[in-house]
């Protein structure tokens, strides 16, 4: 197998799968001679069929490409090109990272059905799995100790499908033990899935420590330019119609016609194939085809980035942990964080570039951190080139109570910082700025 970065930049599908489906994005115009380097753009909502048979053909067995809310060449080209990087079977390219989360959710469970999640997922996710799931009948439970595989064990219930956690969580830092989990998922038949999107696969592919199902918001650093929304769900191909069946007869049922089931037409492959052809067309999620063009753009810059922005956030960590003006910092390339020897063991290679750190001023400190930097954008949005903070107590956690932000890593004087591509130098004499305005704040409190 090539390395990351050269798959990054030429990794692509080779026409068709083993059932004969259109997977990758062969380009119309090339007819011999007119071949295109770059990934076209098919921005175009159908596509003719050149004869009645190709038209029956796509509809009775999804040969081809119809129309782009079922399939896109382009979309598909960036979809091969994840799944080889995450070391995945297949994968769906999608509206954004929410909706990746969402639709993948959706594919394994139903109405009372129950998904086990780790208690410091991302706050989109939380509130999917509180407020709008369970109107679908379908329920959560959280485990506080992602670390702990017994605690998982403790916390699954007859009705849990899905055990559902992020390979670095947005924003504590406290790393699950991800074979630990898997471990324990597959031991009761169950999906595990991973939002790996702080990580990246460059950091990380949780595929190779048993995770089943990979979801990532393609927004961050997979294009890593801030300028467009996505997301993917990446599958394994490790369902076992055998094993888990009985868990996911959606799965294994024959089709409402009578016809064989997803995993008889699909086999490893059967939990992606029912999002590409159930829940993604009709929910609607559907990406533009240059949105998806742009994400794999920034995909083949990847691993330059990543390596870049996790090294210089370790260094920011350093220096922010030595100053007094910090209560806290947390990030798992710390030799002092709980999640240190984790971090050695699943992110070898760089501990990501999103942390938080609590001064001892509390709001008002923070506050006058985030109004006196000038490199740092003060946005809601991570994995970009540029870095970024954002008080996540008053905007990303504002819907929790204080004991569950507390809980969380989150207090008063808890900053989020997303670490770009500039120079070192600048980043600290920036947050040197900022730290300078925030000593103000304590001097004037009474």
């Amino acid at each position: 197998m090539t390395g990351f970065a050269t798959r990054q930049v030429h990794a692509r599908s080779a026409g068709r799968d083993d059932a004969g489906r259109a997977t990758g994005a062969p380009d119309p115009a090339a007819s011999g001679h007119v071949v295109p380097r770059a990934t076209p753009v098919y921005l175009t909502a159908g596509f003719e069929f050149e004869e009645w048979e190709q038209a029956a053909g796509h509809f009775g067995a999804g040969e081809g490409f119809a129309y782009t809310r079922t399939g896109n060449p382009t979309t598909a080209a960036v979809e091969q090109r994840i799944a080889a990087l995450e070391g995945g079977a297949d994968a769906l390219f999608l509206a954004s990272g929410q909706a990746a989360v969402t639709v993948a959710l959706l594919g394994l469970v139903e109405a009372g059905q129950r998904v086990l999640a780790a208690s410091s997922i991302y706050e989109g996710t939380r509130g999917l799995l509180l407020e709008n799931l369970p109107r679908l009948g379908i329920e959560a439970d959280f485990v506080d100790d992602a670390a702990d595989p017994a605690a998982w064990e403790r916390a699954i219930r007859p009705e849990t499908r899905v055990l559902f956690l992020e390979s670095i969580p947005n924003a504590r830092n406290d790393l699950p033990d991800l074979a630990a989990v898997a471990d324990v998922a597959h031991a009761h038949g169950l999906v595990l899935v991973v939002d790996n999107t702080l990580a990246t696969p460059y950091l990380l592919r949780p595929i190779e420590h048993g995770a089943d199902v990979v979801v990532h918001s393609a927004s961050k650093f997979l294009a890593g330019h801030g300028s467009v929304l996505g997301g993917v769900v990446v599958d394994a191909g490790t369902f076992d119609a055998r094993a888990s069946g009985a868990l996911y007869p959606h799965l294994v049922a024959p089709s409402r016609t009578g016809g064989p089931s997803v995993a008889e037409r699909h086999g490893g492959r059967a939990r992606l194939a029912y999002l590409r052809e159930t829940v993604a067309p009709r929910f609607g999620p559907t990406p533009s085809p240059l949105n998806a063009f742009l994400v794999g753009q920034g995909i083949e810059t990847l691993s330059l980035r990543v390596a870049r922005q996790s090294a210089s956030a370790l260094e920011v960590a350093r220096w922010l942990a030595f100053r007094p003006e910090v209560a806290s910092v947390d990030y798992s390339g710390l030799d002092s964080s709980p999640s240190y020897a984790l971090a050695k063991r699943y992110l070898p290679d760089g501990q990501g570039s999103v942390f938080t750190f609590t001064l001892h001023g509390g709001a008002p400190a923070a506050r006058a951190l985030v109004e006196a930097v000038q490199v740092f954008t003060h946005m809601t949005h991570i994995g970009d080139v540029r870095s970024l903070v954002l008080h996540p107590e008053s905007t990303s956690h504002v819907l929790r109570t204080p004991a569950e932000r507390a809980a969380s890593g989150i207090h008063p004087g808890t900053l989020r910082l997303s670490v770009g591509i500039e120079d070192l130098p600048d980043l600290i004499g920036d947050l040197d700025r900022g730290l300078a305005a925030a000593r103000t704040t304590r001097k004037e409190t009474p």
